[in-house]
């Protein structure tokens, strides 16, 4: 069994709001990439089938303390910079579906 952790983020994403969403996804994944406990992360568009998401990320970390103190990270970023991802997700009319899930044994 692993310990690993993952954030996995769910979004519907209108067509008027991709460029900027994309834009911020990646900014946050390159200051993701540099943290301690950082594993690995990946972002996947849907190119067919019914479900409701069409963007879809993953980071994967070592550790539930890792996970936790990237969060904190991030949050103070975002501070200092004035930027509350919420407000942008309810501008642009982004619907998120936010969770961390560990890994279990098949």
């Amino acid at each position: 069994m692993t310990n690993k952790i993952y954030r996995i983020d769910k979004f519907i994403v209108p067509d008027h709001a991709k460029e900027e969403f994309l834009s911020r996804v990646r900014e946050a994944h390159e200051i993701l990439r540099t943290l301690p406990g950082f594993v690995s992360n990946i972002m996947v568009e849907k190119t067919a089938g019914n479900g409701s998401f069409n963007y879809v990320t993953i980071a994967e970390w070592a550790t539930p303390e890792a996970i936790e103190s990237a969060k904190k990270e991030l949050d103070a970023l975002r501070e200092v910079n004035n930027f509350n991802p919420q407000e942008m997700l309810d501008r642009l009319g982004i619907q998120a579906d936010l969770a961390i899930y560990k890994a279990i044994d098949l």
